[in-house]
C-alpha cells in the first residue's frame, strides 16, 4: 500500500474508532480504559484481580501500550493484524476481548508471580508465548467467544466518571486550583516552547527557501543559457546536416558521371583493344603472306641460278657464295672461246638481278610499312630482319657487287 493510502488509513481509524480519544487530555480516556479493563477482570476473572490488588499491580502498568499501539510492540505481525482486522469490524471494544483472552489464558502462571515478576512476565514471557500460530489461533478464538455487552462499557464508563467526580469533590479547592494552575502553566510553557521552535522552524524554512529560490534561480538561468547553446547547436546541425547532404547528392551525381564516363571508356578501349588486335591479326596474316610470297621469290631465283650452270658455281649446296678463290679457278679454266658467251649471259644475269633487285627493295618497302604499324607490339617483325631470307639477299649483293667490279 502506498505511503498516502497508510496515511489515509491512519486517520480513519483515529477518528471513527475512538483511539484519537486515548491522546487527549492526559490520556484521560485512556485511564478509562484501564477502569473498564479492571472491572472486566473483577468480574471474568475475579481471583486474578485479586492477585494483581494483593501486589499491587495496576492496570496502567502492563495494559498502557495494548491500548496505545494495538498490541504492535511487543506481539507478532500475523497475531497483530488479526486483531486490526476484528477492530476494523467490531470496534474498540475488541481491544478488552483481547487483553481479557492473554489475562485468562496466563492466569496460572500469573497467579505464582510477584509484583516484578509479573512485570517481566508481560514484558518478556508474554509475547514469546504466541509466537506459534497455532498459540495466537487459540487465542483469538478464545477472545471472539467471550461476549462483553457495550451496555456494560458504558456502565463502567459512567462510574468512572462518577468516581473522578467524587474524588474531585472531596479534594481541597486550593488544592485542586493549585494543581490546575501547574498545570496550565506548564501547557503555557509548553505553548511558548512550541511557539519558539516554530517560529525558529519558521526563520530556517525561510532562510532555506530562499536558498533554494536563489539555487533555483541559478539552476534557471544555467539551463536557459543551456538551453540556447543547444537551440545553436540545433541550428548549426540541421545547417551541417543540409550542407552534408548537399555535399553527398553532388557526391553521388560526380560518382555518377565517372561511372557512366568509367564505363564509356571501359566501352571505348573495349572496342579499341577489339580492333586492335583485329588489325594485329590481320598485320600477322599479311606478314604470314608476304614471307611465303618472298620464300617462292627466293626459290624462283635459286632454281634460276641453278638452271644457270655459269651461276651454279658461284654458290654452294646451302645456297651460299663460293670463295674468291673458286671463282678465279672457274675463271682460268674457261676457254676463250666462252668468255664471249659468258659476257653475254653475264648481261642477262646482270638485268635479272637488276629486276631482282626491285623486287628485293619493294619486298622491303613492304617490310618497313608493315614494321611503322606493329611497334613495340610486335617483336618478330624486328627479328624478321635476321632472317635466312635476309642473310641471303645481302649475300646475293656482295656477290653482285664483287661481280660488277670484275667485269669492270
Amino acid at each position: 500500500m502506498p505511503e498516502e493510502q497508510a496515511f489515509s488509513v491512519l486517520v480513519k481509524i483515529m477518528f471513527d474508532y475512538g483511539l484519537r480519544e486515548l491522546f487527549k487530555q492526559n490520556f484521560e480516556d485512556l485511564h478509562c480504559k484501564f477502569y473498564q479493563l479492571e472491572r472486566l477482570m473483577q468480574e471474568y476473572i475475579p481471583d486474578l484481580y485479586n492477585h494483581f490488588l494483593d501486589i499491587s499491580l495496576e492496570a496502567h502498568m502492563y495494559a498502557s501500550q495494548w491500548f496505545l499501539t494495538l498490541f504492535t510492540a511487543k506481539f507478532p505481525l500475523y497475531m497483530v493484524f488479526h486483531i486490526i482486522d476484528l477492530l476494523l469490524c467490531e470496534g474498540i471494544s475488541v481491544i478488552f476481548n483481547v487483553a481479557l483472552g492473554l489475562l485468562k489464558t496466563s492466569k496460572d502462571d500469573l497467579l505464582l508471580t510477584d509484583f516484578e515478576g509479573a512485570l517481566k512476565f508481560f514484558r518478556v514471557q508474554l509475547p514469546k508465548r504466541y509466537r506459534s500460530e497455532e498459540n495466537a489461533k487459540k487465542l483469538m478464538e478464545l477472545a471472539c467467544s467471550m461476549k462483553i455487552s457495550q451496555k456494560k462499557l458504558k456502565k463502567y464508563e459512567k462510574e468512572y466518571h462518577t468516581m473522578r467526580e467524587q474524588q474531585a469533590q472531596q479534594e481541597d479547592p486550593i488544592e485542586r486550583f493549585e494543581r490546575e494552575n501547574r498545570r496550565l502553566q506548564e501547557a503555557n510553557m509548553r505553548l511558548e516552547q512550541e511557539n519558539d521552535d516554530l517560529a525558529h522552524e519558521l526563520v530556517t524554512s525561510k532562510i532555506a527557501l530562499r536558498k533554494d529560490l536563489d539555487n533555483a534561480e541559478e539552476k534557471a538561468d544555467a539551463l536557459n543559457k543551456e538551453l540556447l547553446m543547444t537551440k545553436q547547436k540545433l541550428i548549426d546541425a540541421e545547417e551541417e546536416k543540409r550542407r552534408l547532404e548537399d555535399e553527398s547528392a553532388q557526391l553521388k551525381e560526380m560518382c555518377r558521371r565517372e561511372l557512366d564516363k568509367a564505363e564509356s571508356e571501359i566501352r571505348k578501349n573495349s572496342s579499341i583493344i577489339g580492333d586492335y588486335k583485329q588489325i594485329c591479326s590481320q598485320l600477322s596474316e599479311r606478314l604470314e603472306k608476304q614471307q611465303t610470297a618472298n620464300k617462292v621469290e627466293i626459290e624462283k631465283i635459286r632454281q634460276k641460278v641453278d638452271d644457270c650452270e655459269r651461276c651454279r658455281g658461284f654458290f654452294n649446296k646451302e645456297g651460299r657464295i663460293k670463295g674468291m678463290s673458286s671463282a678465279k679457278e672457274v675463271l682460268d679454266e674457261d676457254t676463250d672461246e666462252e668468255k664471249e658467251t659468258l659476257k653475254n649471259q653475264l648481261r642477262e644475269m646482270e638485268l635479272e638481278l637488276a629486276q631482282t633487285k626491285l623486287q628485293l627493295v619493294e619486298a622491303e618497302c613492304k617490310i618497313q610499312d608493315l614494321e611503322h604499324h606493329l611497334g613495340l607490339a610486335l617483336n618478330e617483325v624486328q627479328a624478321a630482319k635476321k632472317t635466312w631470307f635476309n642473310r641471303t639477299l645481302s649475300s646475293i649483293k656482295t656477290a653482285t657487287g664483287v661481280q660488277g667490279k670484275e667485269t669492270c
